[in-house]
């Protein structure tokens, strides 16, 4: 269990310190979303660390969507399940829902391809900003707030041809932006690859708000303090 070290379990319910989920964010996923610092006002739970906790406890579907609908904090305390047939929950113990999933087709528990799976997803999520967002703002001329810089993940899908592989990676096949008003609904879709071989096909969807007029210069200072913030903390490693 290579997650062990980024949560804790007790009586089959799963919590999570700010430092235990800060660290998965930085250390595993490479993700300096602000949301994530141990004293962030809005701190949250990275989803990728729901995602992968979901596979490694409930098992690898050919099919798997996921939608989240809540903010997990280092006061939640869930309910992750072991098994799931068609759809299931993340709930608290007031039955608070803080993600659904559905999933179909051929299953496995083969460490080797839920543990693949997972490294390469997570490694392609932590990347969606600043390398594929700021891409994609510039495209469109918006940008988000930069004294709020707010980008949530919302919804992913995965379609896996066969469950059989140990290593695979993501690559990114298309991106949209679609935009309302001062909201962005970005889709990002990726193949999945294995031995050069495309064996299944994704998408990850994240919502942008306080969206506004494209400026150049201001992306380039936001760009700037994520990849400051993200060299400080390899220097204090």
């Amino acid at each position: 269990m290579f997650l062990e070290n980024y949560c804790r379990i007790t009586d089959d319910k799963v919590s999570f310190t700010r430092q235990q989920a800060s660290d998965f964010a930085k250390q595993i996923a490479d993700d300096f979303n602000p949301l994530h610092n141990i004293d962030a006002k809005r701190f949250c739970v990275p989803g990728d660390l729901l995602f992968s906790l979901i596979l490694e406890r409930a098992g690898l579907h050919q099919e798997m969507s996921f939608k989240f609908s809540g903010m997990v904090t280092d006061s939640t305390k869930l309910n992750i399940p072991t098994e799931i047939t068609t759809v299931a929950s993340i709930v608290d113990d007031n039955q608070k829902e803080y993600l659904n999933m559905s999933v179909s087709g051929d299953y496995t528990k083969n460490s080797n391809s839920i543990t693949a799976l997972t490294r390469a997803y997570v490694e392609f999520s932590g990347h969606t900003f600043p390398h594929i967002l700021v891409e994609l703002m510039k495209e469109c001329q918006v940008m988000i707030n930069p004294t709020r810089p707010m980008i949530m993940y919302e919804s992913m899908s995965i379609h896996l041809d066969n469950l059989d592989f140990e290593d695979i990676t993501l690559r990114l096949s298309s991106t949209t932006l679609d935009i309302d008003g001062k909201r962005g609904n970005a889709c990002l879709s990726f193949d999945l690859v294995s031995q050069d071989k495309v064996i299944g096909h994704g998408k990850k969807f994240m919502l942008l708000s306080g969206l506004r007029e494209y400026c150049q210069d201001t992306i380039d200072n936001i760009v700037t303090q994520y990849n400051n913030t993200k060299a400080l903390y390899i220097a204090q490693k």
